[in-house]
């Protein structure tokens, strides 16, 4: 069968800003069968996401995030429908998720790893699984609740320096004694420093004085959590509590412009590329 698919086609460099064209859009071929615990997906929805650019440098600097390779498909979060099975818990029409989907319009994947997904969770909008409903919900939520020391009563203030981001859209920094979430600095990722960064001396300065605390949040940490909090986010959408921002682009083909300008700020809410309806 032939597909199109998106490989990583050069390396901005530790320092260097990444643009469209450290990606290109190929043809290729998957198998025409399947075998035994197999589905073949038709891809709906990829997410681009700020940790990618760390995945685009041959040393990721993470031990839980591989490197892409050169020439190879890149990949991530996503969403799509089984279209042939042959995996016992899966059948042709089901909506299923993986944060290891292929960057490709079709793709032959293990069906252990994908996660079945009920659309009327979210009111219809599958995508949502990619966000407010997925691990960027999870890490505003498990966030706030984890690492946030909110106390019931307490009069406190939030909030969020991020707040145009997938993530920071949904949550909601900064007085004496207050306490700081670190979980993603953007804005430093094109840079070659240690995570997290050191704090420049004057802002260290303040947060001696103010008794500000600095703590770093790993959402994977807290996986053991993630079914309830996913449904708790759900019910939030489903009843308006919670207000989704989406920015969505069209076709496999501008994934890597999609990627390039949530890089530099261009989205509101979280970056979702459709690929097909």
């Amino acid at each position: 069968m032939i597909i199109q698919r998106v490989v990583l086609n050069s390396r901005p460099g530790k320092n260097g800003v990444p643009v469209a064209e450290n990606f290109r859009l190929e043809q290729g071929t998957i198998a025409d069968t399947i075998q035994a615990g197999q589905v073949c997906v038709r891809t709906l929805y990829l997410s681009v996401d700020p940790y990618m650019r760390c995945r685009m440098n041959e040393d990721t600097g993470s031990d839980y995030l591989l490197p892409w390779q050169l020439s190879e498909v890149a990949d991530g979060g996503g969403i799509g429908v089984v279209e042939e099975s042959k995996h016992d818990n899966l059948a042709k029409g089901d909506f299923v998720t993986s944060f290891n989907w292929p960057w490709q319009t079709v793709a032959i994947l293990d069906g252990s790893l994908l996660q079945k997904l009920v659309p009327q969770l979210v009111n219809g909008h599958l995508s949502y699984f990619l966000g407010a409903a997925g691990i960027t919900g999870l890490t505003a939520l498990l966030g706030i609740k984890e690492k946030g020391h909110v106390a019931v009563g307490a009069n406190q203030t939030m909030v969020v320096s991020g707040a145009a981001g997938a993530c920071g859209s949904l949550a909601g920094q900064m007085n004496q004694n207050s306490h700081i979430i670190l979980c993603g600095q953007i804005s430093q990722y094109n840079k070659d420093v240690p995570y997290p960064p050191p704090l420049p001396p004057d802002i260290e300065k303040i947060q001696k004085e103010r008794n500000i605390t600095r703590e770093r949040f790993l959402v994977l940490n807290y996986m053991h959590k993630q079914e309830a909090s996913v449904l708790q986010l759900c019910q939030w959408i489903q009843e308006g509590k919670l207000k989704v921002r989406e920015t969505i682009v069209e076709g496999l083909a501008n994934i890597g412009a999609a990627f390039q300008s949530m890089m530099n700020g261009g989205n509101i809410g979280k970056q979702i590329v459709l690929v097909s309806k």
